[in-house]
């Protein structure tokens, strides 16, 4: 399971690069959680959730993300920017990839 996440990332920043975003940080940890991708979109931090279903039975990757999942990703985007002297704009984005399908990319997908 951890190797098919671990593709997962690496496919996820791998089409992130195509679309002009520069990768900053890969599976940042911290107290409050793990960040999976952490890109720079032209001066706009963005924290990437990567989500892989082989079944979308039960509502696919996108259903995976709760509102639990968005609160850690919050808490440890928040501990991310306290290590910053600088704070940039950010949002949040997620890489889905649900089954044999290509990756689909959401943007903005938790409104702080």
């Amino acid at each position: 399971m951890k190797a098919k996440g671990d593709d997962a990332e690496r496919d996820a920043a791998r089409f992130l690069a195509g679309r002009g975003l520069r990768v900053v940080a890969r599976n940042w940890r911290c107290r409050m959680g793990e960040l999976d991708l952490i890109c720079d979109d032209r001066g706009t931090l963005v924290f990437v959730e990567v989500r892989s279903r082989a079944d979308p039975r039960f509502g696919g990757a996108a259903a995976s993300i709760t509102s639990h999942k968005q609160a850690k990703l919050v808490a440890a985007a928040q501990q991310y920017l306290g290590t910053l002297s600088r704070i940039p704009p950010c949002r949040f984005d997620a890489v889905l990839f649900d089954g044999t399908s290509g990756p689909t990319w959401l943007k903005n997908i938790i409104e702080i």
